[in-house]
């Protein structure tokens, strides 16, 4: 059996930064063109119909210069693009070409790939990157973060092999598990099952593979709908971690401010729980805008294949369990707040209650002395 070879593909390296509370998108349009070189543009969905998948917000693309990068020894350039979402994330993406390769040098490619700008890899790549479209594009940021957050993933890209060949016969010839893994021993059966449940194909000719922190794709037609959708579900997961975090701090900063509040003086106590109770309303307000906003990041409705790519990478990507996890924190917060304005009224209705029954006493002693 002939060696199958890559003729034309593609690794592509993501890296994901938290960095406003919101970002606005035409002002980074604005401030993008008084610089030289390509115009921004709106991301859309290039093969599916707008009505049947379409970005909620369309995010803005930038083309940064490319970056040479030493990789296997060798000197390889990289195609460098942004991407700029409204609920405050930066993508980041580096393109490396890749021709030439039988699949164990394609998979050998990847995992160089990784080691030499992965999230182990000692360069200071992505942080220099970062700071350039920050300089640039801050005064277009909603309240900066300072958040560390980051995620990354990779991408290894197919679009044409030296011969043709369909899904089916391609998943027999090589091994999916390898470049999923970075693994360069043998896995158990039972690992490799456990790896390769998530894959999927349209045509006969294309493959979706994924696991959480690399997918494969097999497109000879070269759409990159499933990368974008990638793209969405790895920038939604980033912005779940944040609030969950931002919750677990306020948390315990939440118990020690009611706790203070109730030990303050009983003529204040109303007037501090209405103050903590308005505090913690604005907090979840803000909160479920935002990620109600990232929630509806991508909008699949009539594309029941790039819908069961994009539910399988939420799944895999674990952002509905971070999603929950935010909703309870929300939902004690919730309930703080109703008790906290609970506690005011009554608090209130009790001054109020005091005051009328001293006016009562005093107008009766006023009449005794008179």
């Amino acid at each position: 059996m002939t060696q199958l070879e890559v003729r034309a593909g593609s690794i592509i390296a993501l890296r994901l930064f938290d960095v406003a509370f919101a970002i606005d998108l035409p002002r980074v349009e604005a401030l993008w063109a008084q610089r030289a070189g390509p115009a921004p543009s709106r991301s859309k969905l290039t093969a599916t119909p707008a009505k049947a998948v379409a970005f909620d917000v369309p995010p803005v693309n930038l083309v940064l210069d490319p970056v040479d990068l030493r990789i296997e020894k060798q000197e390889r350039t990289a195609q460098i693009t942004a991407r700029v979402y409204d609920f405050g994330v930066i993508v980041i993406a580096l393109r490396i070409p890749v021709s030439g390769r039988d699949w164990p040098g394609f998979t050998q490619f990847v995992n160089a790939v990784d080691e030499s700008i992965g999230p182990l890899a000692d360069i200071d790549l992505w942080n220099v990157l970062l700071a350039k479209l920050h300089a640039l594009l801050a005064p277009a940021m909603v309240r900066p973060t300072r958040s560390n957050l980051q995620e990354d993933y990779l991408l290894a890209v197919v679009n044409q092999w030296s011969e043709p060949i369909s899904a089916a016969e391609l998943q027999e010839q090589i091994d999916l598990a390898a470049v999923l893994t970075g693994e360069r021993r043998p896995l158990a059966e039972e690992t490799r099952r456990d790896l390769l449940r998530q894959r999927f194909s349209y045509y006969p000719d294309d493959l979706v593979a994924l696991n959480w922190d690399r997918a494969f794709i097999y497109e000879p037609r070269g759409d990159s709908d499933v990368e974008d959708a990638l793209e969405v579900a790895n920038a939604q997961l980033l912005e779940m971690r944040y609030y969950d975090e931002l919750l677990d701090d306020e948390l315990p900063r939440m118990y020690d401010l009611v706790e203070a509040t109730r030990r303050t003086t009983y003529l204040l106590a109303s007037r501090r729980f209405a103050a903590l109770a308005r505090r913690l309303y604005g907090l979840v307000a803000e909160v479920t805008e935002l990620t109600e906003k990232v929630d509806n990041a991508l909008q699949v409705t009539e594309d029941v294949y790039l819908a069961r790519v994009y539910q399988a990478a939420l799944e895999t990507l674990r952002v509905p369990k971070l999603s929950a996890a935010v909703d309870r924190k929300l939902a004690i917060i919730r309930d703080t707040y109703t008790a906290l304005y609970d506690e005011a009224s009554a608090s209130r209705a009790e001054l109020l209650e005091i005051t009328i029954i001293g006016l009562f006493v005093f107008e009766i002693v006023l009449a005794l002395i008179r």
